[in-house]
């Protein structure tokens, strides 16, 4: 669904130059991401906002400080948290990074079956060895999709409640294991038919925009503690 905004009046996205002084300074020179759609990028078009995608946002972001960032997006579209940890963590180990993002579990939400426990074990098992090895690593508290118009009324309640219980899960987990974590999942736009794709399982641009904008406030928040 259009967006009235655009990426230059949006309220929740950032403004010109917030990012350079969030990020002024940073530390980070290799960037991984692991996950599934939302990793990999499928957000819908919207006029008025990049066409970039959120992790390659992020990056493009973190590369405006520091142009020699190396950046390696493992991200690929259907995969459950098991499948992304068995086919992307000894890759993301190999590039050595000092910054992951750490993003799956939705496509276990969508199942009926959700089994929270399980989802938590298999992030852990990812988060854990990149945090062994050295690297900040940033959790997500997703957008609650079942507010998109393309899901079906009789299944949102069902989606909200595995999608809420995923994100507190994952929150809870970040806390534990030592992550920034970004927690979309009650952000005021949550609720804008706008922010979701007309195919009920993904984001449009704008979502892409501001979860990029709350990621990068994470991370200036995160630099601004260390001083």
């Amino acid at each position: 669904m259009p967006s009235t905004l655009s990426e230059a009046t949006d309220p929740f996205c950032l403004r010109a130059g917030e990012s350079a002084e969030l990020l002024r300074g940073h530390p980070w020179r290799r960037f991984v991401v692991l996950g599934d759609s939302v990793a990999e990028g499928m957000c819908e078009p919207v006029d008025g906002y990049s066409d970039l995608q959120w992790a390659d946002r992020i990056a493009a972001e973190l590369r405006g400080v520091a142009p020699g960032l190396a950046y390696l997006n493992l991200g690929r579209r259907g995969l459950r948290a098991h499948e992304v940890r068995a086919a992307q963590l000894d890759a993301a180990l190999a590039f050595a990074p000092d910054l992951a993002l750490v993003v799956c579990g939705g496509n276990d939400a969508f199942r009926s079956s959700f089994d929270a426990a399980a989802v938590d074990a298999e992030v852990a098992a990812i988060i854990t060895p990149l945090r062994q090895a050295g690297a900040d690593v940033i959790t997500v508290g997703m957008f609650d999709v079942s507010h998109s118009p393309a899901v079906p009324a009789a299944r949102r309640p069902g989606l909200s409640e595995r999608m809420r219980l995923l994100s507190s899960h994952t929150a809870a987990l970040a806390a534990r294991l030592g992550c920034l974590h970004v927690h979309l999942t009650d952000h005021p736009a949550v609720t804008d038919p706008s922010l979701y794709s007309s195919d009920g399982r993904h984001g449009s641009a704008r979502s892409d925009a501001i979860a990029a904008a709350e990621t990068v406030r994470r991370l200036g928040a995160h630099l601004a503690g260390r001083h």
